[in-house]
């Protein structure tokens, strides 16, 4: 078979045809394995029992109504909306000014890249002491504002990466001869360059707003008594109570992450529309 024919084959095949059958078992057992769990969280949600049991022996949106209705839980969750709202505007704004200015060489960039994305490597366990540390100096412990600074300290590494990769991809032409054209710096990123980018800003900006909105970790050092996330709250949750709220809050929780995970998806692969000069 010539290489042609090969690569012929294998297009026609699609993705998983190019792909030994071994490691595309291996790959579905790994996703049956992690999205198990879903299948015992979601029953309990509707549980009719009074406690956490599984099989459900009955069927009831009790919990759902109990969520809704109790007032330590919609405050928790508003809290958790507002801080990775705050978070994400912050997060997008600071990492794609910092993604614009690792764009192009200067002294001690490789130190400043290095900065932004440790808490990538840094386990999250050390970033939340060290904060809480500060944070106990500085009395922000217990605060929104402690809340949407940590938060935006571990989101930025994720908006960062997106728009500097998407950065990468765009063509700098476009930008050098708007700027042969007469436009200043700014009107060439507002015109230009920003239009190009949009799709990386705005997966960035879903990316940062889910980081936020999942975070336990770090909640439960900073945010106190005053100012409880939903994450936090579910923790607490789990510790002082047994019954299935806490698989209703779960469950609402997996479907708002698995519905902005979609429309990052759905963001990432429009297809891009190149301005013309």
């Amino acid at each position: 078979m010539t290489n042609r024919a090969r690569a012929l084959r294998l297009e026609a095949a699609g993705p998983l045809g190019r792909r030994h059958p071994a490691l595309i078992a291996f790959a579905l057992a790994t996703v049956v394995f992690l999205a198990a769990p879903l299948a015992v969280v979601v029953p309990i949600s509707f549980s009719s029992a009074k406690y956490l049991t599984f099989p459900p022996p009955g069927w009831s949106l009790q919990w759902y109504a109990r969520y809704l209705g109790s007032r330590e839980w919609m405050s928790a969750t508003v809290r958790s909306v507002e801080v990775a709202v705050l978070t994400t505007a912050a997060a997008t704004a600071i990492g794609t000014a910092a993604a614009l200015a690792l764009r192009h060489p200067f002294r001690g960039r490789s130190l400043v890249r290095m900065l932004v994305l440790a808490p990538l490597a840094v386990p999250v366990i050390i970033v939340a002491i060290a904060i809480y540390g500060l944070y106990a100096r500085l009395q922000l412990v217990g605060t929104i504002a402690g809340l949407v600074l940590a938060h935006t300290l571990l989101a930025l590494p994720f908006v960062v990466v997106i728009v500097s990769a998407t950065l990468h991809g765009i063509d700098e032409t476009l930008e050098l001869a708007a700027q042969s054209l007469g436009a200043n710096r700014w009107r060439t990123f507002r015109l230009v360059t920003l239009p190009l980018i949009r799709p990386g800003i705005v997966s960035a900006a879903l990316l940062a707003f889910i980081t936020s909105f999942d975070e336990v970790v770090v909640a439960i050092f900073v945010s106190g008594t005053r100012a409880a996330t939903l994450p936090k709250q579910m923790w607490d949750g789990i510790r002082t109570e047994i019954d299935p709220t806490v698989a209703a809050v779960s469950t609402l929780l997996i479907g708002v992450t698995s519905l902005a995970l979609a429309l990052l998806a759905f963001v990432r692969r429009r297809p891009r529309v190149r301005h013309v000069i």
